[in-house]
């Protein structure tokens, strides 16, 4: 028998950085220089705050390019990097990154600014981690508690343990891989959590899981 699977859960206080882009030179030298967390915070920040919606946002990122600079295409550009490749926030950033540094290298408008009252604030989000008092020793138990467990501790276990704390695969699949359940590890490795709701993704899971339970 492995180690007990421990189910925690997430609370986030939202920070606002003290920095704004007017431009898009603004908007380049601020993906840059901001914290990972930020970067984070501005491509996951409507997959945290709705829970049961079928997700389709544009990263804010995008979303301020679309609205406040009327740059249709360069938003489409933006909210087409697929979140769900990256391991790594740093390598989400470059990504981002690279969108804007190949319009400057065009040699196209970088600094044609906003209307007053729409620049981009930067923000991070400070995440404090609670153990929920809950564990599972085996698969039925593992299944019982996923079915009760909060949005916010889904979240913590799928999003953030394996983009933000850099791990390599979510908390859900490396624990079956260590059960020696390798099928139904990838089984969850392989569902998109980007294309569904949270609670729709809960159903896939608890689909997969109970085959084994």
């Amino acid at each position: 028998m492995g180690e007990p699977f421990t189910f925690y859960t997430r609370l986030n206080l939202v920070e606002l950085l003290g920095r704004t882009a007017r431009n898009l030179s603004e908007l380049l030298e601020g993906m840059q220089s901001v914290p990972g967390s930020s970067i984070y915070f501005h491509t996951h920040r409507f997959l945290q705050q709705h829970h049961y919606m079928s997700p389709e946002p544009p990263n804010d990122f995008a979303f301020w390019v679309t609205q406040s600079m009327n740059l249709d295409a360069l938003g489409e550009q933006l909210s087409c990097i697929d979140t769900v490749q990256f391991r790594r926030v740093e390598d989400l950033r470059q990504a981002l990154v690279r969108v804007l540094t190949a319009r400057r290298d065009r040699g196209q408008s970088m600094t044609a600014v906003c209307s007053e009252g729409e620049e981009f604030h930067f923000m991070s989000c400070r995440t404090f981690i609670l153990p929920t008092g809950q564990s599972a020793v085996t698969v039925a138990e593992f299944l019982d508690i996923l079915k009760t467990i909060s949005i916010d501790s889904l979240y913590y276990h799928v999003f953030e343990s394996r983009l933000r704390l850099e791990k390599e695969d979510n908390d859900f699949s490396a624990w079956f891989e260590s059960l020696g359940l390798g099928p139904l590890a990838k089984a969850i490795t392989r569902l998109d959590p980007y294309t569904i709701t949270l609670e729709g993704l809960r159903q896939k899971i608890i689909r997969l899981v109970s085959f084994y339970a």
